[in-house]
């Protein structure tokens, strides 16, 4: 299955979880493909068929900077895909309350006004809890990995 995976980082672990998810998918045998700061048009030409969003939260909840462009065109061009599977991995600190993971949320509710069906909950990493992102992701991804496959 070709999964794109895009991901919105500050300070680069979203995009390290990303990178590693796409290793991982890869092994499982998917078509797995990451861009940083891929444009709509990008993620057009790869044509998915299942979606990975790897993003932190900034400030009040929201989404990073190098997100948030390809985040909007989605959001203003509505592309067809819906029915297509996605899955959506957030970080944030718990500390910040209600905000935490408000990045993958906002990404949630993109997902459900595309028509695009989490295959399974979101995967919240706090970084109050955890120094190794990438590796607290594993049984996550691989549990993805096999929903893909039906």
């Amino acid at each position: 299955m070709k999964i794109a995976i895009l991901s919105g980082s500050v300070y680069g672990t979203a995009e390290e979880v990303a990178r590693h998810a796409e290793r991982l998918l890869r092994a499982a045998g998917h078509e797995a493909w990451h861009k940083p700061r891929a444009s709509l048009e990008d993620v057009l030409a790869f044509a998915p068929e299942a979606f990975l969003v790897v993003t932190s939260t900034t400030g009040m909840g929201e989404l990073p900077d190098n997100l948030l462009p390809l985040y909007c065109s989605i959001r203003d061009r509505f592309p067809a895909w819906s029915g297509l599977p996605g899955g959506v991995i957030g970080l944030g600190d718990s500390s910040y309350g209600d905000t935490f993971c408000g990045g993958g949320e906002q990404v949630r509710e993109l997902f459900a006004e595309l028509g695009i069906r989490e295959v399974q909950e979101m995967l919240r990493l706090d970084a109050s809890e955890t120094v190794t992102p990438e590796a607290d992701a594993e049984p996550w991804l691989t549990e993805f990995a096999a929903a893909l496959r039906g």
